[in-house]
């Protein structure tokens, strides 16, 4: 037996028995998966078909790790069945294009189908926000094992309608997550939001969200404030791409813009104990200004006041 050192040995154990349960629990080692007279790896196989273009068998090779010669005894059984087809690919002499007969596309379609009713079962006895609470643990596992490839960008870009109300209630969300903060908190970003709104200039302000894959990871509003003088406020950073630099990047998309419309002074408030955002304000050259106590959010904080002289 491998000699592991007993903290690593623990966590190894752990992360078996929670793969062997989630195995059971989604019925992987079924030989008839969702009734489909299929085994799980010739579904898979079809569901990559039906959501990719123009695949050969040394993409899906690639893609699933699979051996090829196991792969092309499973693609001659599917092929059989009727549910692929294979043809000469006009763009390449060597290479053969695989794809879906339409009666394949009805068969992964009715799978699907099936699949969304088992997981919508399966939750349903979950509270809404137990079921967050799962779809974002499953979205950090993934984020933590799937670090050694390449991530997904995460793009910048001018807000949607519907992103501002989103900001809001991920702020509230995390900091009641993190650090126990009341709805009087929620309540003041929605403030900051609105005003921002309705008073928005788009020559001197600017609101920055961070996408990824279409979902809003971070933020960061620039707005004025005295003349010469504008305020960062809202830093944003979704807990699944921290470690990322985003945080960095956001700060400096706000300073960059402040610089390139004029203003002489960027300032910020934010309160004691907040380390990674101080680390981040640290690092762009903001200094500490004053601070103050407070009874905030439920809590006794100390506000803390950063300007950055541009």
């Amino acid at each position: 037996m491998t000699d592991f050192e007993p903290g690593l040995l623990h966590r190894v154990e752990a992360i078996r028995r929670f793969n062997r349960f989630h195995t059971k629990l989604v019925g992987a080692l079924n030989e008839d998966l969702l009734a489909s007279h299929l085994p799980l790896v010739q579904v898979r196989l079809l569901y990559d078909l039906a959501h990719s273009e123009n695949m050969s068998a040394a993409d899906l090779s690639a893609s699933l790790s699979l051996n090829p010669g196991y792969l092309s005894r499973m693609l001659a059984q599917l092929e059989t069945l009727d549910l692929i087809r294979r043809s000469p690919d006009p763009a390449h002499a060597k290479r053969q294009r695989i794809e879906l007969t339409a009666k394949g596309h009805e068969f992964i379609g009715e799978l699907e189908d099936k699949s969304r009713s088992e997981v919508a079962s399966l939750i349903g006895g979950l509270t809404e926000a137990e079921q967050q609470d799962l779809v974002e643990a499953m979205a950090r596992i993934e984020a933590l094992l799937g670090q050694a490839a390449q991530p997904a960008q995460i793009v910048l870009r001018d807000p949607l309608p519907g992103d501002l109300g989103t900001v809001v209630a991920r702020q509230a969300e995390l900091y009641a997550r993190e650090y126990g903060w009341d709805r009087s908190f929620e309540g003041l970003v929605a403030g900051i939001v609105a005003d921002f709104i309705r008073d928005f200039d788009p020559q001197m302000e600017k609101a920055v969200i961070a996408a990824r894959d279409g979902e809003i990871v971070g933020s960061v509003f620039v707005v004025k404030a005295e003349p010469g003088t504008a305020k960062l406020r809202l830093l944003y950073v979704d807990a699944r791409v921290r470690g990322q630099g985003l945080g960095k990047r956001l700060v400096n998309e706000a300073i960059e813009f402040a610089r390139s419309k004029g203003y002489r002074e960027l300032v910020l408030w934010t309160n004691a104990g907040l380390d990674a955002a101080r680390g981040i304000y640290e690092s762009a050259g903001f200094k500490l200004t004053s601070e103050e106590p407070h009874h905030s959010f439920g809590h006794d904080l100390v506000g803390q006041y950063w300007s950055l002289k541009l």
